[in-house]
């Protein structure tokens, strides 16, 4: 796929205005926090350039998304530190896709921003009151294969012990279909990670009241291991929601995911998306608490993925590195 560059589509004129360049955003499923995030990046990039058009199509794994961008197909997608690296190695997810360490080669990054923390859901009259006590239970992790369901099956396992699929069942479905499995009442312990709050809490919570759970105890080697260089632990704040009956805050654990981008797209087009942003952030904060979390600061940390040069020009001239 071949985009024409900042400079050349300055120069199409149709009508006496500058054809824009279509750039392909893919992301997860738009209900959750980070397709969100991605999505205001996308409406703040497009109210604020002629130039440019983002266009976003949400759902599917963003595992799968990354080799598209990889190959052409997409420009922009959901990064995330931990999975890189498995991209590169050909690795996990990655271990039936040859073609993936050289595809990893052409992902580079716009940004970083919290994917927030990672929340164990139940309803409050199941009788769990921690992760120690889902043996037996049936567990949305998120989608099979994709990154989520990782994390979140690991995590179970370093503090609690229990394994997936031996001491409890986790299911297989998709974002939607996991969340409507819990709202029927057909599974026991719904898992998302968001930056609070979430759509999907704010949902259940309007009908029934639920409680957020952790484990008993989050110390020792094994979870030194699970959070690595790119996992953080996080609490999970007790009256976030009407109908959360939890009188204390959880532990629990967060990370970053990022916008990345085609490393062979116009440098002059991923300054100007990457510029157009963060010179207009502010719109969104007072309406979108969750807004408040993205930071430069944040965006910018080195966890492994290189960021793109139009986006490494920017954060440069502002003094962001």
């Amino acid at each position: 796929m071949k985009h024409a560059t900042f400079a050349a589509l300055a120069a199409i004129m149709i009508g006496g205005a500058a054809s824009a360049e279509t750039l392909k955003m893919a992301t997860i499923e738009p209900s959750l926090g980070p397709a969100i995030v991605m999505s205001t990046f996308a409406n703040i990039v497009n109210d604020a350039l002629d130039s440019t058009d983002i266009e976003v199509a949400g759902g599917g794994a963003a595992t799968l998304h990354a080799v598209e961008a990889g190959r052409g197909n997409i420009d922009m997608f959901m990064a995330s530190p931990s999975v890189h690296p498995l991209m590169l190695a050909g690795k996990a997810m990655y271990s039936n896709e040859p073609e993936a360490p050289e595809l990893a080669k052409n992902l580079a990054l716009i940004m970083w921003f919290p994917y927030g923390q990672y929340h164990y859901t139940v309803r409050a009259d199941s009788g769990i009151e921690t992760l120690d006590d889902i043996e037996g239970t049936t567990v949305f992790l998120g989608p099979a294969g994709g990154g989520a369901f990782a994390t979140a099956r690991d995590w179970i396992e370093a503090t609690t012990g229990l394994v997936a699929g031996t001491d409890y069942e986790a299911i297989t479905a998709n974002w939607a279909t996991g969340f409507q499995a819990f709202q029927d009442g057909k599974i026991d312990v719904y898992v998302n990670g968001c930056l609070d709050p979430c759509q999907q809490f704010l949902q259940i919570t309007e009908t029934e009241e639920i409680r957020f759970v952790g484990p008993q105890d989050w110390s020792g080697e094994a979870v030194t291991k699970f959070l690595g260089k790119f996992r953080n632990l996080a609490q999970v704040p007790a009256g976030g929601y009407n109908g959360q009956v939890n009188e204390a805050a959880v532990m629990s654990h967060d990370t970053n995911v990022g916008i990345g981008v085609r490393a062979d797209l116009d440098e002059e087009t991923v300054y100007q998306i990457t510029k157009a942003f963060w010179d207009n952030i502010d719109k969104v904060t007072s309406d979108a608490p969750w807004a408040q979390a993205i930071t430069i600061e944040n965006a910018v940390q080195d966890l492994g993925m290189p960021l793109h040069p139009g986006a490494l020009r920017y954060y440069k001239e502002v003094g962001a590195l």
